[in-house]
């Protein structure tokens, strides 16, 4: 029997487009598991992707309508400059993925005022254009694959546009608790969960996050749909390319020069709170601090990138690692010795060296729905090298057994695990990395892809020839 086309939506299309010196816009491959594990369904060619318009290229692809590329049929919404604004910054970005990962602050945040609730306006219209346009692109009896909670409302509205599609909402984010969800105006928390459980299935990497789910849905009064946990696995081989291009062997060369012989922490972040920066730092001169015997013998290498600096939130605390890296060198630093080196710009082959030549990786985010970087590092080290992990980040559940766990907030803790990783033999220190490697390889993206899809009753994915 056929299987059903499918249609994808999600906040970022496949690439980007960028406008040339001629105004051209010129297309850039997106990286990450989203487009990995999404990229098969492009073989086709047709297979309609819905996303949102987010750089002057992207607008300019958007009034041309539905253009052919990745395989994909990407149709970009070019929405409003203020509500995409008020969407995503506002109540994507401020309120939801604060609520998710835990980072109200009571005291100060959240605050619903009459500028937050026109934002919830916006944010209800832009789910309502990826709804509509969704309706308009998927053929009969097509399965819908909607990303993430920047669309959360899109399942109801969609089930009353067109009931004969099945729809599948994946949530890469944690799941906020029941306390944490009734921080939320009434409305708005039943309109999150309402919207949800519009969708046929709602997927998440971890059991933690979807009991979440279904404890939040059942607290607004909302009947959950089924939910199912399929962790997001990385494209090993594709790392493994990345990773032997001559752009990465350059840097690691250049990396270690700048190294030497000294052992090398590393941690490969976007620059946001949840991922608990500053905090590994701070481990990091507690270490320092207690063992004096290691000053210029191990340096932290920090590949750490600005995020959403549109966000006050964000860009203060870009300033505060800035500020925190300074002083850590500044007590500790020497003239032929910088502890901590921060490279604030998002440069992918560097980063791969990074990981290549980590002797220990930190991966202590306060909470995360998966965190790839612990995966990435698995398959690519060359020095088989320790993991420090968070028993929050969703990534626990499958390498928690090999890998150093610590609570991300217990600043002594981490840096006992510092030294502890640091200092393990060498077999042992493979053993843990060889574990690591072989869980890593027990799930591509693809099976992510066809976990979504069987949980509304559709065969798997074609395999490539």
């Amino acid at each position: 029997m056929r299987e059903p086309p499918v249609v994808l939506a999600s906040n970022r299309g496949p690439v980007t487009f960028r406008l040339d010196e001629a105004g051209t816009p010129r297309a850039h491959r997106g990286s990450g598991g989203l487009v990995s594990g999404l990229g098969v369904l492009g073989d086709t060619g047709d297979t309609p992707w819905v996303a949102g318009a987010f750089t002057e290229g992207d607008r300019v692809v958007a009034r041309g309508g539905p253009t052919e590329v990745s395989g994909f049929s990407l149709r970009l919404l070019d929405i409003s400059e203020r509500d995409w604004k008020d969407h995503y910054d506002i109540v994507s970005n401020e309120t939801l993925w604060f609520m998710h990962h835990g980072l109200f602050d009571p005291p100060r945040t959240p605050v619903f005022d009459d500028r937050w609730w026109a934002a919830w306006g916006a944010f209800d219209r832009v789910n309502q254009a990826f709804s509509d346009a969704i309706a308009e692109a998927a053929p009969d009896g097509a399965v819908v694959l909607v990303q993430d909670y920047h669309l959360a409302l899109v399942g109801s509205k969609l089930r009353s546009a067109r009931p004969d599609i099945r729809s599948v909402h994946f949530h890469h984010t944690p799941f906020a608790s029941p306390d944490e969800l009734a921080m939320l105006p009434n409305e708005v928390a039943h309109s999150l969960m309402s919207g949800l459980a519009g969708f046929d299935t709602c997927g998440f990497h971890t059991s933690a996050w979807a009991d979440r789910f279904e404890r939040s849905a059942l607290a607004t009064g909302c009947a959950p749909p089924k939910a199912f946990v399929t962790p997001l696995g990385v494209d090993v081989e594709g790392l493994r390319v990345e990773a032997a291009s001559p752009q990465c062997d350059a840097e690691l060369a250049r990396l270690d020069e700048a190294v030497g012989d000294r052992q090398l922490i590393v941690r490969v972040d976007r620059i946001e709170l949840s991922k608990n920066l500053i905090r590994g730092f701070e481990a990091f001169s507690l270490l320092l601090e207690r063992e004096p015997a290691r000053r210029g013998r191990v340096t932290f290498g920090a590949f750490c990138y600005p995020s959403r600096q549109g966000v006050p939130a964000y860009a203060a605390y870009r300033d505060d690692v800035v500020a925190c890296v300074d002083r850590v060198n500044e007590r500790w630093g020497t003239p032929d010795w910088t502890p901590i080196v921060l490279e604030m710009t998002d440069d992918f082959p560097r980063s791969l060296a990074a990981l290549r030549r980590a002797d220990v990786l930190v991966v202590n985010p306060t909470r995360d729905g998966m965190n790839l970087v612990s995966k990435e590092g698995a398959v690519v080290s060359e020095r088989d090298s320790g993991l420090i992990l968070s028993r929050t980040a969703g990534a626990w559940d499958e390498l928690g057994d090999w890998s150093d766990g610590v609570n991300p907030f217990d600043v002594s803790e981490t840096a006992t695990a510092l030294a502890t990783t640091l200092d393990r033999p060498l077999d042992a220190r493979r053993r843990m990395a060889d574990q690591r490697r072989e869980v890593v390889g027990r799930r591509s993206p693809r099976d992510w892809l066809d976990d979504q899809l069987s949980s509304v009753g559709v065969g798997v994915s074609p395999k490539a020839p």
